[in-house]
C-alpha cells in the first residue's frame, strides 16, 4: 500500500497507508487527518480538501483539470502547488507522496 505523508502547518506529520485507486482526500478522511474535510464527498464542488502537493511530487501526477482549477478559486491561500486532494488518486508510483495542509485548514 502506498504511503502518504500529511504535514500540518505546525510541522506535525501523519503518515498513512492508502489504497491504490482511493483519492488522497478519502485516505485523509478515513484516517481522521485534521484539515481535510471533504464536505462534498469528493465531487470537486467545495474545496474543503485543498492542500499543497510538495514540489518534489508535482511532476509525478497529472495536471489539474479545468474544473479543479476553477474550484480552487474558492480555496484560501491558493499557490502554484495547490490541489484538491479529491482529484488525486493513489497509484503505486505515488508511494511516499507529501501533502502539506494550509494554515486555514485547521
Amino acid at each position: 500500500m502506498p504511503l502518504i505523508r500529511f504535514i500540518q502547518p505546525d510541522g506535525n506529520e501523519a503518515a498513512v497507508s492508502a489504497n491504490v485507486g482511493d483519492s488522497v482526500m478519502q485516505t485523509a478522511v478515513n484516517n481522521q487527518v485534521p484539515g481535510i474535510l471533504g464536505d462534498c464527498g469528493g465531487s470537486c464542488s467545495c474545496a474543503t480538501c485543498h492542500a499543497y502537493v510538495d514540489d518534489a511530487w508535482r511532476g509525478h501526477m497529472p495536471a489539474a483539470e479545468s474544473y479543479e482549477v476553477d474550484m480552487l478559486t474558492c480555496a484560501m491561500d491558493v499557490r502554484e502547488n495547490s490541489r484538491l486532494t479529491c482529484q488525486i488518486f493513489m497509484t503505486p508510483e505515488l508511494d511516499g507522496l507529501v501533502v502539506r495542509l494550509p494554515g486555514s485548514a485547521v
